[in-house]
């Protein structure tokens, strides 16, 4: 008997995806957004929902069962290291005083990804805010090519490495999950 998983989907239409696509909250109908702004806003608001996706429905010790040692990854740490670099994303742009780490040294959100309800809320409620205060300070610069911040830093390509950051974590994900419970998808 193995203790890995079986591999599952919930979907019915097409067996490598996580849903069907009619379930599916990233599927819109009519034509994508229109211009460079809206496009980067929707393409970013498509992969942080995938995360929440392959985070729903776990509890605590799954959500922060690592995967394969000595690897320190796991779901609640990717939660935590993307509240992390949201905020540390807020301190390019700013000329003022850097905000502070939320977790601590270098890490710390995926050593302290712990099997506790209470670090799970806190940690989901860190990135909803911190997405949310990112959001807020980019939306009064709706110029892609302005630079902001002591590192100068274009707001397009903030916006670009944004996605890049959670596309690649959202891959990430795919697997934590399929370790977790078996559940495979895109």
């Amino acid at each position: 008997m193995s203790d890995r998983p079986a591999r599952w989907t919930s979907a019915t239409v097409y067996p490598d995806m996580w849903t069907d696509p009619d379930q599916d909250p990233r599927e819109r109908e009519g034509p994508g957004p229109e211009g460079e702004a809206e496009t980067l806003r929707d393409f970013l608001a498509d992969y942080r929902l995938t995360l929440k996706m392959k985070c729903e429905g776990l509890d605590a010790e799954q959500l922060a069962r690592r995967s394969v040692p000595p690897s320190t990854m796991s779901l609640l740490g990717l939660v935590r290291h993307l509240a992390e670099v949201e905020r540390d994303w807020r301190n390019w742009i700013r000329d003022e005083e850097r905000l502070p780490r939320l977790y601590g040294p270098k890490d710390a959100d995926f050593d302290g990804a712990v099997a506790d309800p209470a670090a799970v809320e806190s940690a989901f409620g860190d990135l909803a805010r911190e997405q949310s205060a990112l959001d807020d300070e980019l939306a009064v610069h709706p110029d892609l090519g302005e630079r902001l911040g002591r590192e100068e830093i274009a707001v397009r390509e903030l916006m670009v490495h944004r996605i890049d950051e959670y596309a690649r974590h959202c891959g990430h994900a795919d697997l934590l999950r399929e370790c977790v419970d078996g559940r495979v998808g895109q």
